[in-house]
This record gives C-alpha cells, structure tokens and sequence, in this order.
C-alpha cells in the first residue's frame, strides 16, 4: 500500500493551473465563436460553472452572451467559452473511515466501485484517500478502474494508531479524530496542484474534524490554489451521536468547504442513496461551461480576488467557484 507524506511544516504556494483545450480538427474557429478552446495564456483565469434552474435542473443550452462577469465588483470579458460534457477529468475521492463512520464504510466502498466503473472516460483519471485519525493515499492517480477498485478493498476503520506506521498526518496529540482538512489539503496541495484540466475532490463524510494539523480555510485555500471544485456527500451516522446530535456541526463545514469552490453539498438519506447522489455529481461535472477571461487588474500579487458569474436569466443560479488567489507566474 503507497502512503504520502503531508508536510505540514510550509504550507506550499500553488500558483493558478491554466487549463488548455486543444481544438480537435486544424479547423480553429474563432475565439468569439461557442467552443472556442480555452489556450493556455498565463494571464487568463479559468472558470468552470453549472447553472441550474429554479427546479434545480441543469441548463446546459446558454450562449456566452448570456453569461454575466466581474472580479472585485469590476466587469469583465469572457474571452474563452465553450459548452463541452466530455472534458477529461481528475477526481479525487475521499472517504470518512473514521469511528463515526464505521458502520457506513462497506456501502461507500460498494458505491464508489460503480461511481469508478460509469464515471472514467478515456482520458479520466482518479486517486482515492481514506481519513480518519490520519490519512492514507489508498490508490495514486490512475484510468484504471480496477486499480481503484482494489484502493477500495483497503477501505477501513481508521479510529486511531495501530501501529508505528499508522499513516502520514502525525496525531500524537489526538489519538482518536477526523482529519478531514489535513486529507482535503493534501488532495489539493500534493496531488492536484500538479494536474490540468477539470479538477474535482469527492468527499464522503459527516464532515466533523477532529485533530487536524491544518484549518478549514487552509484546506479550501489548497483546493482553490489548485482550481479544483468540491462536492460534499454528508452521510451521518446519526445513532453515532445519539438523538440530540451532541457535538455535531459537520453539516455546515462540508456546505461552506463546497459552495467556495464552484461545487454543492449533497446529503444521503431516505429519498437519496448515495447511488444517486454519485450519478448527480457525474451529471453535474459532464454538463459544466468552460470560461476564461483576462482580469483587467493584472497584478500578481497572491491576493484572493472575488468572482460573480451570473446569466442574465435572474432565476438560473450558477455554481462556480467563490474566487481566485492571483499568484505570481511560475519562473
């Protein structure tokens, strides 16, 4: 089993991962013109949106004239724009395998194989993480579904040491937890701060952090530093925390860690299996518009810098990411 180390003493600065979509003829259309590819310009900032309507059903038929932009409150000009579904993709998964998960984790594993075997396209990729008292990289990046499904037979209950090689993320001080920020970071900041194209981190969890070397703002930063969306899946064990849900409040950091990314906070219960809720996400992630614009304020200054996109269609509501940290360009 292949474990990867967190270094939790610097916390790396990742600059804006550009994306480039090669045309797929030597017929180039216009930049103006609807499936004109995004290029690689190291000044254009790369956005991914859904856009849902009122009904939360996905719209996928909008022109780029019907798209509204700013950055700080200033309007912008999309220059890039395209309405692709088969855009490759890396997923990250991650899955809760600590104690308030433990009688969930044989019915994640299940449905995350057939997430894995419907989800990977050709040129998809994915990587899967356990957390618990620590975190363990379980499968490296692979198109290989078989690869994942056998990460996934190493899912288990990771509820404190078992041994001097428990796993990467040390918790010396808290023998029993849920790092869930230390895995989301590592996902971002180790694994997909090296990736291009559409990036995605599924989590599977209740969303409570216990021990934790880093903060929830530090891990939204690494997956907004490696411009990748996350989707939250809340699966709570409620008999875990008894009837009053005493110490609860994972619900709210999962919502928060997905809205400023570009991604949505899904939840399994009665009417929602977690099937479906994977064959949502799929849906979601083969229906987003691809959007690149130049920011008229050019500075490369490692300031966070707010996005509002919207159509002018007031009751669409568009999923994309919060904003951008304006890193300076790699040397």
């Amino acid at each position: 089993m292949k474990l990867l180390v967190l270094s939790l003493t610097s916390l790396l600065v990742v600059p804006l991962v550009l994306v480039r979509l090669e045309a797929q003829n030597s017929q180039t259309k216009p930049e103006d013109d609807v499936g004109a590819p995004i290029k690689v310009d190291v000044d254009v900032v790369n956005l991914y949106c859904t856009v849902h309507n009122k009904q939360n059903g996905l719209v996928g038929n909008l022109e780029k004239s019907e798209f509204l932009l700013s950055e700080d409150g200033t309007p912008q000009t999309i220059k890039y724009f395209t309405r692709e579904t088969d855009l490759p993709l890396t997923i990250g998964l991650l899955v809760d395998v600590s104690g308030s998960q433990q009688n969930l984790i044989q019915i994640e594993r299940q449905a995350a194989s057939s997430f894995f075997a419907s989800v990977l396209h050709k040129k998809d990729v994915a990587f899967l993480i356990s957390f618990g008292a620590d975190s363990e990289l379980l499968q490296d990046i692979t198109g290989s579904p078989r690869l994942l499904e056998d990460g996934l037979s190493h899912l288990k209950l990771n509820a404190g040491f078992s041994g001097i090689n428990a796993g990467p993320v040390p918790t010396m001080n808290h023998p029993r937890g849920t790092v869930l920020y230390d895995a989301v970071y590592l996902a971002g900041n180790e694994i997909l701060s090296k990736e291009v194209g559409r990036k995605a981190i599924i989590l599977i969890t209740d969303g409570q952090d216990e021990g934790s070397k880093l903060s929830m703002k530090d891990a939204i930063e690494a997956a907004q530093k490696a411009d990748s969306i996350i989707y939250g899946i809340l699966y709570v064990d409620r008999q875990f925390y008894g009837p009053l849900n005493f110490g609860y409040s994972g619900e709210s950091v999962l919502k928060e860690m997905a809205e400023e990314t570009g991604g949505r906070l899904f939840q399994v219960d009665r009417r929602n299996s977690l099937d479906n809720i994977f064959d949502q996400i799929q849906q979601e992630m083969r229906s987003q518009y691809a959007i690149g614009y130049t920011p008229t304020n050019d500075k490369k200054d490692g300031t966070f810098r707010k996005i509002d996109l919207r159509t002018t269609t007031k009751e669409y509501k568009v999923q994309v990411r919060k904003g951008y940290y304006a890193m300076p360009n790699p040397q």
